[in-house]
């Protein structure tokens, strides 16, 4: 083969290997996605229906809020379990992106974290036992046992109203001290009015809620203070949800009504 021929040659080879090497990195480019961003969020998993476990799987009305905002800022969800005691330092420590389990705003907690629009309003509400009928205002806990979730507004009330050593704490969470509350070895729980009275309709519990609620309360989605473009992000996605009616369909699913339509 003459040198002319063999130099021709040798160039025809080499764009066909340059041409099947674009088409395969073009082949590669098309396969492979981008990699989607994890929306980590943190609860108990212990305030069913609004978050717990069932089968070793999260799942509740918070887990579902959180999947339903993912999917509005195109982010992949991903519910975790966090002691709630220590829920707001683990988010200052950056081990998740945002609490979404049903944590009240107060002015103690908006100096530690960032907090979005609410995402449901409830209130704090006093429960005791269907015989009881001696407990019947706040004005008649002094001196009585009352039951509540350790780190939680629920304390902070029950210490205002009896003495701090008849505050018992149920780190195990709400239905663990409703259920003491039932069986008469408490004397009152304070609780989410809303969580309360799904104990007493699915729960079969022998408790009932008393007098007015102590207060309202917003519930809100909580953020790190350094992540401001996230509290942006999830308060219009939380607007769109509620506007495209997949907010209150995850809320009638669990509740039977739309928690943004309730007044307290």
């Amino acid at each position: 083969m003459k040198q002319k021929t063999m130099n021709r040659y040798l160039a025809a080879v080499l764009l066909v290997i340059i041409a099947l090497a674009g088409c395969s990195s073009k082949k590669e480019e098309a396969t492979s996605e981008p990699k989607q961003e994890e929306f980590v969020y943190a609860m108990s998993g212990l305030f069913k229906p609004f978050n717990y476990k069932e089968d070793d799987k999260l799942t509740g009305f918070d887990v579902e809020i959180g999947e339903a905002l993912a999917e509005k800022m195109d982010m992949k969800p991903n519910a975790i379990t966090f002691p709630f005691e220590t829920i707001i330092q683990g988010l200052r420590d950056e081990k998740f992106d945002a609490i979404l389990g049903s944590m009240t705003v107060t002015e103690e907690r908006q100096k530690a974290v960032d907090f979005t629009n609410p995402y449901y309003k409830s209130g704090s509400r006093i429960f005791v036992n269907t015989d009881n009928t001696e407990i019947k205002s706040k004005e008649d806990l002094k001196g009585k046992k009352i039951g509540v979730t350790p780190a939680t507004i629920y304390e902070k009330l029950a210490k205002e109203l009896t003495e701090e050593a008849n505050v018992m704490a149920y780190s195990q969470g709400d239905m663990t001290a409703l259920m003491d509350l039932a069986t008469g070895r408490v004397d009152a729980v304070i609780v989410d009015d809303i969580f309360g009275k799904v104990a007493v309709t699915q729960g079969n519990l022998k408790i009932k809620p008393i007098d007015k609620l102590l207060q309202v309360d917003n519930q809100a989605i909580a953020i790190n203070k350094k992540d401001k473009e996230l509290t942006v992000k999830i308060n219009k996605a939380l607007e769109e949800i509620i506007a495209d009616g997949t907010y209150a369909e995850i809320s009638k699913k669990w509740f039977g009504y739309d928690l943004m339509e309730t007044e307290n």
